[in-house]
């Protein structure tokens, strides 16, 4: 299974789980953009672009995007998107609101973003906020069987026995969320998975931060190249 590696932080090499997976997958793609300015929590224009052009073509189907202060890639990439899909995302917050600088993309205005600038996109399920679905509505897959989703999943969704993030998280369990992944594996065409919500060492992420992160981040890649491989 192809992945791709987004390095602003750190956490995947403090971890180590980026040596095991790329001693585990063949294709493994990496993009350093430790010293890229202008893109943490906000992307501002020239950053933007500077990422867009750098992206790989063809994209691979898993896109590692570091902390949750760079879910906006998840809109960059689907930029990428050629043919109509669905957003599902799993987070604990819906990423829908203003940005709060004059339009500047954010962590928390990316999901709006894509509502208002990818003509592809034809709808967005947001699991997880407090304030919204708890599980994949009765009836939601099989109306859209064997259609195309993008699939993000923000690992802050988890309780802290599983992920450990520098957001408010939430309750879920790892098997909660595999669950859940796994129905939309089955009945989608899923065209990409992306994971974010690392916290490194800068960030003040201790030894057993990094050893869930990392034992989360392998679980996942497990699970993921069962259904994509």
């Amino acid at each position: 299974m192809n992945s791709l590696v987004f390095q602003f932080s750190g956490a995947y090499a403090e971890q180590g789980f980026l040596p095991w997976l790329e001693k585990q997958a063949q294709g493994v793609q990496t993009l350093d953009f430790t010293a890229l300015e202008g893109c943490c929590c906000y992307c501002d224009e020239q950053a933007a672009a500077m990422l867009k052009e750098a992206f790989p073509k063809p994209l691979p189907r898993v896109r590692w995007l570091d902390s949750g202060d760079y879910h906006y890639l998840s809109h960059l990439l689907a930029l990428r998107e050629t043919e109509p899909f669905h957003l599902i995302l799993l987070d604990n917050h819906p990423d829908n609101q203003d940005p709060a600088f004059g339009g500047v993309l954010s962590c928390g205005s990316w999901v709006k973003e894509m509502q208002e600038g990818n003509p592809l996109l034809r709808d967005v399920l947001s699991i997880g906020p407090p304030d919204g679905k708890a599980d994949i509505p009765e009836g939601w897959l099989e109306q859209r069987r064997g259609e195309r989703v993008y699939v993000s999943l923000d690992k802050d969704v988890l309780d802290r026995a599983w992920a450990r993030t520098d957001w408010s998280q939430g309750t879920y369990s790892l098997e909660q969320v595999k669950e859940m992944l796994g129905r939309i594996l089955e009945q989608m065409e899923v065209v990409a998975v992306d994971i974010c919500g690392e916290l490194a060492p800068s960030k003040g992420a201790t030894p057993e931060d990094l050893r869930i992160n990392k034992e989360t981040n392998m679980d996942l890649h497990k699970f993921l190249t069962h259904y994509l491989n």
